[in-house]
């Protein structure tokens, strides 16, 4: 099995800039691919396939970690266009084959570019699924939900892919329960036998380097809400947003709606 990771640079609006990574997985009967990339990214997905040595035709699933636009958007290409079976959660399967409705739920800028198209889900995943790829090769799917409904991991032998599970530092913290992400991060802390971890929004990750991901992401979750124990006084949601904010000396990030759902997560309840 050889894995290559594909850097899909986008857009969220022209003056926010973000990247994520999409996986090829290569065995000998085939390939696969771990998230898809934004609406638009299929050339550069193809043309890693090509270098690779393998055709677009051989992509035979697109295992799908969460319903957002940026993991989505060329699924429906790849189901289209050779026939490539998506696999994701149940819990994030109405996002993907309606993504009207996902808007509807999820205003963010720019959505519709980089989401694509609506696209069916052909096998449902859950926590403790076995899927084999090939003979000798299985992946393992993992529920890791937080920052989205029903997010999974999916893990091969010692390798594990990640999705957005994992918080990082400088990026800002986007998950909508934080009891499930702190749940989350406890279970990938916990997987034994591991050699690499592959996030969709950082760079590859040795158990080790893992280890210290996982401590560096509860502090951040841990500093988020004591900074919003300490300012909250029962305002309106935009003013703390704006005052966390401040406090972190991030002000770009009270214009993302998604970070003030991340704020709302850290409320006294």
């Amino acid at each position: 099995m050889r894995v290559r990771q594909i850097k899909i640079e986008f857009h969220v609006t022209k003056e926010i800039k973000r990247f994520v990574y999409v996986y090829l997985i290569e065995t000998e009967e085939g390939c696969v691919l771990i998230d898809s990339g934004v609406a638009g990214s299929e050339t550069m997905i193809e043309k890693v396939i090509l270098e690779s040595g393998r055709q677009p035709a051989q992509v035979k699933a697109v295992f799908l970690t969460h319903a957002h636009p940026d993991h989505i958007g060329t699924a429906n290409y790849f189901r289209e266009k050779y026939g490539a079976k998506i696999y994701a959660s149940e819990g994030e399967r109405a996002w993907i084959e309606d993504i009207d409705l996902q808007f509807a739920r999820r205003p963010i800028p720019n959505f519709y570019n980089l989401a694509g198209k609506s696209t069916m889900v052909d096998q449902v995943v859950k926590d403790g699924d076995k899927i084999y790829l090939s003979e000798g090769i299985h992946m393992d799917v993992i529920g890791t939900p937080g920052h989205s409904a029903d997010e999974v991991s999916y893990r091969i032998g010692e390798v594990a892919f990640i999705g957005d599970a994992v918080p990082v530092r400088g990026v800002i913290p986007i998950f909508i329960n934080l009891d499930n992400t702190k749940s989350s991060l406890a279970i990938l802390e916990k997987l034994s036998g591991m050699e690499i971890f592959y996030p969709a929004w950082d760079q590859t990750y040795s158990a080790e380097m893992m280890r210290d991901k996982i401590q560096d992401a509860k502090e951040i979750i841990n500093e988020l809400e004591k900074i919003v124990c300490e300012l909250d006084r029962g305002m309106e949601l935009s003013t703390l947003v704006e005052l966390v904010c401040e406090r972190l000396h991030m002000p770009m990030w009270k214009a993302n709606p998604l970070f003030a759902r991340t704020i709302e997560c850290c409320r006294r309840k």
